[in-house]
């Protein structure tokens, strides 16, 4: 076991790691939380570079410090097949015993794992990391340590939604010979503006609907501007009893003038 080192230099450590951004640690505090963790297991801080990665604010192990920490302690490994099809290998280990471990991409795909493009691109690598977390954690766990290996975290911490904000629903730009059309008629006045809506095609209410409260205005401002008529007179009333007395009254003056 390597001598302790202390906190004080531990943190000089972790914000030196932070710093450089080389090893996928954000802060500070990711990487003592790490160098802590190491440094129980008997290791130098320094190693959490090789042996870990952070995925979505998690600590991971990377699958062939995994598979290392295995050997180191005794363990084997026997493949049997490694394609981009299955992966098959058994694993021992003196104090687990033995135990045969495959994964297929058939299983990865029922489980809805292929569709993501790690799997896409690299089928073999993917099984082969699924194959050796499962066979380690049977016979050997404690060279896990209890943590998911990099490529499972990946397919289990899915990233954060980011929030976009309200969308903003931008209409298209009408026409310009449409658009010209519509002002026109707006200049007219409501009634003419409400014929010409109701009788233009769907495209062409969908390209106005932008302008379409604004031409609803201009015409309604033409009507508000034109000059009050007058009101019509009310028609004369006749009686048809005092017509027909009328024109026998004329007759017969008439007939005197004769």
């Amino acid at each position: 076991m390597n001598a302790l080192i202390p906190f004080d230099d531990l943190a000089r450590m972790g914000t030196a790691l932070a710093k450089s951004g080389l090893f996928g640690m954000k802060s500070a505090e990711q990487a003592i939380a790490l160098m802590l963790v190491a440094q129980a297991e008997g290791q130098h801080p320094a190693t959490i570079a090789q042996d870990y990665d952070i995925i979505q604010g998690r600590a991971a192990r990377k699958t062939h410090s995994v598979l290392a920490r295995f050997q180191q302690a005794g363990g084997s490994v026997q493949w049997h097949e490694l394609t981009d099809a299955k992966a098959h290998a058994t694993f021992s280990h003196p104090q687990g015993g033995s135990v045969p471990i495959a994964w297929t991409i058939d299983q990865a795909k029922k489980i809805g794992l292929t569709s993501k493009d790690n799997w896409k691109n690299y089928p073999r690598a993917m099984l082969r990391a699924r194959c050796i977390a499962e066979g380690v954690r049977a016979v050997y766990p404690a060279a896990i340590g209890g943590m998911l290996v990099s490529e499972e975290a990946r397919d289990t911490y899915a990233p954060a939604p980011k929030n976009m904000g309200a969308a903003e629903i931008v209409q298209p730009e009408p026409d310009d010979t449409l658009l010209q059309a519509a002002q026109t008629v707006a200049d007219q006045g409501t009634e003419a503006y409400r014929q010409f809506w109701q009788a233009a095609s769907k495209d062409a209410r969908t390209a106005l609907m932008g302008q379409h409260e604004t031409l609803k205005a201009r015409a309604a401002e033409v009507d508000r501007a034109r000059p009050a008529l007058p009101p019509a007179a009310p028609a004369d009333i006749v009686d048809p009893f005092v017509a027909e007395m009328e024109a026998a009254e004329a007759a017969g003056a008439h007939d005197a003038d004769r």
